[in-house]
C-alpha cells in the first residue's frame, strides 16, 4: 500500500463543520459551475436554432463550431482553466465531422449521445467493481486521492451512491434521446436534447452534494505527506545536532 491509501489510526481530515462548504467548492470546481453549463449548452443551442430556421446543415455546424472555438479563446485570454471549454470543442467537432460525413443533421448529436451512454455505463460498472467513478473524479479535487478506498469507508459508500445516481440519471436521459434519434426530426431531437442538458445534470450534482455532505470528511493526503516530510526534516536536524 502507498502512503495515500494505507490504513491509519490518526487520519488528517477536513473538520466536519467545513464539510458542506468543501463539498460545494469541490463540485463547483469539478463540474465547471454556471459558466461550464453555459459552454455546454450554447453550441448545441445555436446549432438547433439555426437549423430550425433555415434547415442548412453546413451553416448550423459551422456556427456551433465557431462559438465553441470562441469560448476557448475567451478562456485563453482570461487565463482560465481550459478543460471544460476544450471538452466542448472536441464534442462539437466530433458532431460536426460525423454530420458532414453522413449528410444527416441528426448525426450532429449522435457522438454526444453515445458519450452519455458510455459515461452512464462507466459510472455503473466502476461502482460494481468497487471503485466508483465519481470518487476517481473528485478524489484529487478534495485532496484525498484514493484514500477513501481503504481509509474512509463511509466516504466510499457516499461515492458509490453518487455514482449510481449519475449512472441511472444518464441512462434515463439516453432512454429518452435514442428513440427520438430514430423517430423525431432534427429540430425535435435538438430541442429535447437542449431541454435535457441542464436539469439531469443539476439533479445529479445535487444528489452528489447530498451524499457527500453527509459522509465523513475527506482525508487530506497532501497535508499528511507535508507533515511527514516536515517530521523527517526535524528528525534529520535533531540527529545532525546530536552528532
Amino acid at each position: 500500500m502507498t502512503s495515500v491509501d494505507k490504513p491509519t489510526t490518526t487520519p488528517t481530515s477536513t473538520p466536519p463543520a467545513d464539510a458542506k462548504a468543501v463539498t460545494e467548492a469541490a463540485l463547483f470546481e469539478a463540474f465547471g459551475g454556471v459558466r461550464g453549463m453555459v459552454e455546454t449548452v450554447l453550441p448545441g443551442l445555436l446549432f438547433v436554432t439555426i437549423f430550425t430556421v433555415n434547415k442548412d446543415l453546413h451553416t448550423s455546424a459551422i456556427a456551433a463550431l465557431a462559438v465553441s472555438l470562441l469560448l476557448v479563446v475567451v478562456r485563453l485570454v482570461r487565463k482560465d482553466t481550459m478543460k471544460h471549454a476544450f471538452s466542448g470543442v472536441f464534442g462539437v467537432a466530433f458532431g460536426v465531422v460525423f454530420a458532414m460525413m453522413t449528410g444527416n443533421a441528426k448525426d450532429f448529436y449522435l457522438p454526444g449521445m453515445l458519450y452519455t451512454l458510455g459515461l452512464a455505463l462507466a459510472y455503473i460498472v466502476t461502482t460494481l467493481c468497487g471503485v466508483p467513478l465519481i470518487g476517481l473524479i473528485l478524489g484529487p479535487v478534495f485532496k484525498e486521492n484514493l484514500s477513501w478506498r481503504t481509509r474512509n469507508p463511509g466516504r466510499k459508500a457516499a461515492y458509490a451512491k453518487a455514482s449510481w445516481a449519475w449512472g441511472l440519471i444518464l441512462l434515463a436521459k439516453c432512454a429518452i434521446l435514442f428513440p427520438l434519434y430514430w423517430w423525431a426530426n432534427t429540430s425535435q431531437l435538438g430541442w429535447v436534447l437542449i431541454a435535457l442538458k441542464i436539469p439531469p445534470f443539476l439533479l445529479a450534482v445535487w444528489l452528489t452534494w447530498v451524499f457527500l455532505a453527509k459522509a465523513p470528511a475527506p482525508i487530506d493526503v497532501f497535508a499528511e505527506m507535508e507533515a511527514e516530510e516536515a517530521a523527517e526534516k526535524a528528525r534529520k536536524a535533531a540527529a545532525a545536532g546530536e552528532a
